[in-house]
């Protein structure tokens, strides 16, 4: 009995295998392009790769054939453009292939493709005061490049996803990207967010300039910090005007004039120009669906003493950064360094918050956290860079935004005073410590420890205190550059403008 049902196994087996070898031998691969689970909605484009045997007949998708490639022989592609009632429901993508020699196969994505229907939006809300947009899918090391930051509970309006980063519908011609695990879906039925704004409420208090906005939603937005005028531009995605005044009332001394322009019927802006040549940064943050913008003051003394600065030693714990051909660590050398500069600091009469005094591991987002609950001014934040090169060497210093380039110049100047070979002062940056706005920030890659000579230095502790000196004196110089550009200004009759 049991031989007669292996006898019957083993012929089934080779009954079965004619069928099942087609697809492995006709078929080498068939992904989605980007190879990622997507999300689609009518107009979008669905992309397909298939490589197999040459001279074929591919098709997938509704019978949409793929056409083979002259110059890639067995490489097939195709492109669908999803069209108003089609359906998938999270699912693989089936292709077939048939031979010149009328063998078939099939094969399906490891990929899957929700197509959604725009008349059941997929609404989202964000799950942190630290959520972020991005531009783009791209990314490096860095991760993508940012719009910016968002708070907790705004309601997002997705219309796509590649791999683990949704498609955030911000107005009729604007889209981000924000990752999976910044946001939580909504249940079905929910309205796509809108609103009409309010008349507004400008107003200081002893520490603060606040700009308030009544929202019906919590919506996202976007904000940018420009210079000449120096001014704050925020724009509010899916607002329409209602604001028929704007109160200015008693208390304001970082803002000057402001007002708003409807740039699209679904974008509103506001445009808050600022007394001061120098921004000291600002905050966005929903109170309810109240908008509200708070922007911070120049010191009321613009000198080194009594100025609070925050120092970030790079790495830490676990994260150990770069290493040189001495073994020297990256996280060791910017703690020392980092002791050293909150020393200089100190002795000239600043305050110091230090991000971390010993080998910690924190996370950026630890890092901003603290930071926002100190407040410092300014924050100086230290690395040791590296390079595939032992032969690249040099200093550099890194800023995200064009109004705290300053700050970053100063830094470089000084930097390069200690005869260090100069890297560049970078902008638009996009290292998580140069994301937040609330106070101006740069990044010291102070020198390389993958060239030799670099690396020499770095590791001679008279060196890191020549370069600690060297950068407190670039932030006492940012602060007394401040000073002169808002005498400057003073003197021309125009504060509030330069």
């Amino acid at each position: 009995m049991l031989q007669s049902l292996a006898t019957r196994f083993i012929l089934l087996l080779f009954w079965l295998l004619p069928s099942l070898a087609p697809a492995q031998q006709l078929i080498e691969s068939a992904t989605l392009v980007p190879a990622a689970d997507q999300w689609l909605q009518p107009g979008d484009r669905l992309q397909v790769r298939l490589k197999g045997r040459p001279g074929s007949r591919v098709t997938f998708y509704r019978g949409q054939r793929l056409v083979e490639l002259p110059n890639q022989r067995g490489t097939y592609q195709a492109t669908y453009v999803v069209q108003p009632g089609d359906t998938l429901a999270n699912r693989p993508i089936t292709f077939q292939l048939v031979a010149t020699d009328s063998t078939r196969a099939t094969v399906s994505s490891k990929n899957r493709v929700r197509l959604l229907n725009p008349n059941e939006p997929q609404l989202a809300q964000t799950t942190s005061n630290l959520s972020y947009l991005n531009y783009g899918l791209g990314e490096d090391r860095l991760g993508g490049a940012k719009m910016g930051y968002l708070d907790s509970a705004v309601v997002l309006h997705l219309t796509g996803r590649v791999g683990n980063l949704y498609r955030v519908r911000l107005a009729e011609s604007q889209t981000a990207w924000i990752p999976q695990d910044q946001v939580q879906l909504l249940p079905p039925g929910g309205f796509v967010p809108t609103s009409l704004t309010g008349s507004w409420d400008v107003r200081g208090d002893s520490v603060l300039d606040y700009v308030r906005v009544p929202l019906t939603a919590r919506l996202p937005y976007r904000s940018q910090l420009l210079t000449n005028p120096t001014r704050l531009e925020v724009d509010i995605f899916g607002a329409t005007s209602n604001t028929n005044w704007i109160t200015q009332r008693d208390g304001l001394q970082a803002l000057g004039d402001v007002h708003y322009e409807q740039v699209a019927p679904d974008v509103f802006r506001l445009v808050l120009l600022l007394k001061h040549p120098q921004s000291w940064g600002y905050h966005i943050g929903y109170k309810g669906n109240m908008l509200e913008i708070q922007v911070r003051r120049p010191p009321i003394k613009l000198r080194l003493r009594g100025l609070v600065v925050a120092v970030d030693a790079g790495h830490g714990g676990t994260n150990v950064g770069a290493t040189g051909s001495t073994g020297a660590r990256e996280k060791d050398l910017t703690l020392a360094i980092a002791r050293q500069l909150q020393q200089e600091l100190e002795r000239r009469g600043a305050r110091v918050v230090m991000t971390r005094t010993d080998d910690a591991s924190l996370e950026i987002s630890d890092r901003v956290r603290q930071l926002r609950r100190a407040q410092p001014n300014l924050l100086v934040s230290i690395h040791v860079n590296s390079s595939g090169s032992a032969a690249t060497q040099g200093t550099s210093t890194y800023y995200r935004y064009v109004a705290f380039r300053p700050l970053s110049e100063a830094l470089y100047a000084q930097m390069r005073r200690t005869g260090l070979r100069g890297a560049g002062n970078v902008g638009s940056f996009n290292f998580g410590l140069n994301g937040p706005t609330e106070y101006p920030n740069a990044l010291v890659e102070t020198a390389f420890v993958s060239n030799p000579d670099d690396e020499r230095r770095l590791i001679d502790p008279k060196f890191q205190q020549e370069m600690a000196a060297r950068m407190a004196a670039g932030v006492q110089e940012f602060v007394r550059g401040t000073r002169a550009n808002g005498l400057k200004g003073w003197l021309l009759g125009k504060p509030a403008v330069q």
